[in-house]
């Protein structure tokens, strides 16, 4: 494994405790002298620049003159949650913190591949299915909070009694297949997204790469915003109310 020069610094300060601890949960990492790889070492520079960011937001917050970053938040804030009470209906408000964290940390994992010396975490197959994994676990949860555990499982069962038997193998299947949906999709638009840039950035190192690292972005701007959305979806129909 070729370590970015962030991955190496993280594995001289950690290695022994990260392999202790890997070695005590029975997972021995493959390479004791560096356990970090490079997806977790680009996901916990994000979240380093989340808590910073996050901080700087906090330590700034006012009413009368809102700074740059307050607004930039403000404004995430309020898509998510607009498109919430789209999508959920009136009762989305509890909802927009996760999603909009979702948002923010995937934008964030996307992005960090444009600058040169990290790539996108997300372009490995286990920090998608990590994050998809938090959306089912989030969305199942709150549909078991709001309708109970019967009432939850009986929309598995489908309108028609009758029909449950055939309806409930088939809507099973297709929520767990989501974990699946929201990974691949994510993971191969941004793994493509890399392999396109840097093929283009190794055959012809300037000019017309800038439109490569341009369709980047905007790739990731799109897949952040369809895994938030498809969560808004997914949690519309986990605490949907009955009219």
């Amino acid at each position: 494994m070729e370590q970015l020069w962030f991955t190496a610094i993280l594995n001289k300060l950690l290695a022994g405790p990260v392999t202790a601890l890997l070695t005590a949960l029975h997972v021995p990492p493959r390479h004791p002298q560096a356990p970090i790889s490079n997806p977790v070492a680009m996901e916990i520079l994000v979240v380093i620049v989340l808590y910073i960011l996050f901080a700087l937001v906090r330590s700034q917050l006012s009413v009368e003159t809102p700074g740059t970053l307050q607004h930039v938040f403000e404004s995430v804030h309020g898509f998510i949650d607009g498109q919430g009470r789209e999508i959920i209906g009136h009762h989305s408000e509890p909802y927009t913190p996760f999603v909009a964290t979702i948002f923010i940390f995937v934008l964030l994992c996307n992005l960090l591949g444009v600058i040169p010396g990290f790539e996108s975490p997300t372009a490995n197959p286990t920090v998608p299915l990590g994050i998809a994994i938090c959306a089912f676990f989030y969305y199942n949860f709150h549909g078991v909070k709001k309708q109970g555990a019967w009432g939850y499982a009986k929309h598995f069962a489908g309108p028609l009694p009758a029909l449950a038997i055939l309806m409930v193998p088939i809507e099973l299947i297709s929520n767990f297949a989501r974990v699946m949906s929201l990974t691949i999709r994510l993971y191969a638009n941004m793994f493509a997204g890399d392999m396109v840039t840097l093929a283009f950035f190794s055959l012809v190192p300037l000019g017309l790469p800038v439109a490569f690292l341009g369709l980047h972005i905007g790739v990731s701007l799109l897949q952040a915003y369809i895994f938030a959305l498809l969560t808004l979806v997914y949690l519309q129909g986990a605490v949907a109310e009955e009219h």
